[in-house]
């Protein structure tokens, strides 16, 4: 089954394996069961909990690709995915500050969901940036998720009342995080990444507490 999230995203819920296990944070590496695109290997973390019934990706189309991701847009319910075994990306450590891009956001989606879950939400902050409203991913959940004050989200292409309108930088995080000696964890474009470890480093962040996507 698949259903839009937001204009470029897409869900997609696909059978279970039996006793197929995996941590909040983890991927694997998924194909689409046909002659063409069966060799074609593309990494994805998964959305949903180990404890669902059924596998959940959110999955980002790139058409100027011409890849894996746009053919999976294309799909209809019956078409069938290969999945394969589990590797880690992401481990939560502890409460702290998720700092996300964009589709970057995918691998801290199950992390959060289980905390909510387990009620240990609480202490917990994301910050999210976006070009636009309309690509922020899963924003209502996120805004039941999260009380207010624990929910950036900043638009980098688009001034809107409710969101701040600016990039990460280092007064931004200043503005925003008060404690530098707590858990970082970030995911997005890979120069993204970079520039937030750094500003996180120059901001006294130890570097151990400083998750990225490898």
């Amino acid at each position: 089954m698949t259903e839009p999230v937001t204009w470029n995203v897409k869900r997609f819920i696909v059978e279970k394996p039996a006793n197929y296990k995996f941590i909040p944070g983890q991927a694997t590496e998924v194909s689409i069961n046909d002659e063409k695109w069966r060799g074609k290997k593309n990494p994805f973390t998964f959305t949903s909990l180990n404890s669902d019934l059924v596998l959940e990706f959110i999955i980002k189309r790139y058409p100027e690709h011409k890849g894996v991701t746009d053919e999976l847009h294309r799909l209809n319910s019956g078409d069938e995915l290969i999945i394969r075994d589990v590797w880690g990306t992401i481990n939560f450590k502890g409460k702290g500050i998720f700092i996300a891009g964009g589709a970057g956001i995918t691998p801290f989606i199950a992390i959060l969901r289980q905390l909510k879950k387990e009620e240990k939400i609480n202490g917990n902050k994301l910050i999210f940036s976006n070009k636009t409203q309309r690509d922020i991913i899963l924003e209502k959940e996120f805004k039941e998720m999260f009380p207010s004050e624990d929910l950036i989200l900043t638009l980098t292409e688009e001034k809107k009342q409710g969101y701040e309108n600016e990039k990460i930088s280092v007064d931004f995080l200043k503005k925003h995080i008060k404690n530098f000696s707590q858990n970082f964890y970030i995911c997005g474009p890979k120069e993204f990444v970079k520039d937030i470890r750094n500003i996180l480093s120059e901001l006294g962040a130890e570097v151990n507490s400083v998750v990225f996507e490898r």
